[in-house]
């Protein structure tokens, strides 16, 4: 990602993800409530995104999967355990890697999930090394999806899967909004769900799912803050003052699109056989 830099991207998440590690248990993606008399707790509606994700991928025990964009490991952690896959989980984020690893281990899955630093338009594997590629809201920094999902479809095998979500625009209305929540998320663009799939079929790959989820997701934003601030006095606890303000202050351009602005799209794809 040098042409944005890796390394601003890995600071970003270095700054933000201990907090939201902490906030959303070791899952640093978007949450799923069905409506506004939802009871989940934030937990829970994250891992209800974790679990729509990598249901399409159909893992099966011993399969080779590459988490790319892995966060603080929870993910890979729950995907070794529940399928038995062996994953590899790549990030930008030094925090992140650590927090993943020692996750593992705690886990008893240092076996089967290993987290180390890796940058997607670069893959350092094989052609063919794996079985499945999870990308969980990590192509949205990607200076260049084109060489990223051609980098995607590379290290897969034949007949391998793909299952990727990110944010979509739904409407260009109020271009400033987006602008600033883009701006707040170092995204270098927000394709639409069309495009998305014009990416992976480009690509190569053969889409065999999707859907756009976003007034489930995005749409519930007040959700996750009524969540999130029941734990301030927790959080403040732990991070104190000064570092919680920081983290609110980097956070606070995410919330100024309208509701019917952004989407989030869950598309899953496959590497033809032959």
């Amino acid at each position: 990602m040098e042409s944005i830099g890796a390394a601003n991207i890995g600071t970003h998440y270095d700054e933000r993800s201990p907090i939201a590690d902490e906030l959303r248990d070791g899952q640093v993606h978007m949450w799923y409530w069905y409506d506004e008399q939802d009871e989940a707790t934030l937990t829970e509606a994250v891992r209800r995104i974790t679990r729509k994700v990598t249901d399409t991928l159909g893992l099966r025990s011993g399969e080779r999967l590459l988490d790319a964009g892995c966060g603080p490991g929870e993910t890979g952690v729950f995907l070794a355990r529940r399928y038995g896959a062996r994953v590899t989980g790549i990030t930008l984020s030094a925090y992140e890697i650590e927090r993943a690893n020692e996750r593992a281990a705690s886990n008893g899955m240092e076996e089967l999930a290993r987290f180390q630093y890796g940058d997607y338009m670069e893959l350092p594997f094989p052609d063919g090394s794996f079985d499945a590629v999870l990308a969980l809201e990590s192509l949205q920094n990607a200076p260049d999806p084109v060489r990223v999902f051609a980098e995607f479809f590379r290290v897969l095998r034949p007949g391998g899967r793909i299952a990727f979500s990110d944010f979509s625009l739904e409407s260009s209305a109020e271009p400033k909004r987006l602008a600033t929540f883009m701006s707040a998320l170092k995204l270098p663009r927000l394709p639409t769900l069309r495009e998305w799939l014009e990416y992976a079929g480009d690509a190569g790959f053969e889409v065999e799912e999707y859907t756009q989820c976003g007034p489930r997701v995005f749409g519930r934003r007040s959700k996750y803050v009524k969540a999130a601030m029941s734990r301030r006095q927790e959080l403040l606890a732990k991070f104190g003052e000064e570092a919680l303000g920081e983290f609110a202050s980097r956070h606070l351009g995410f919330f100024a699109p309208r509701r019917d602005q952004v989407g989030y799209v869950i598309v899953a794809a496959r590497k033809p056989r032959g």
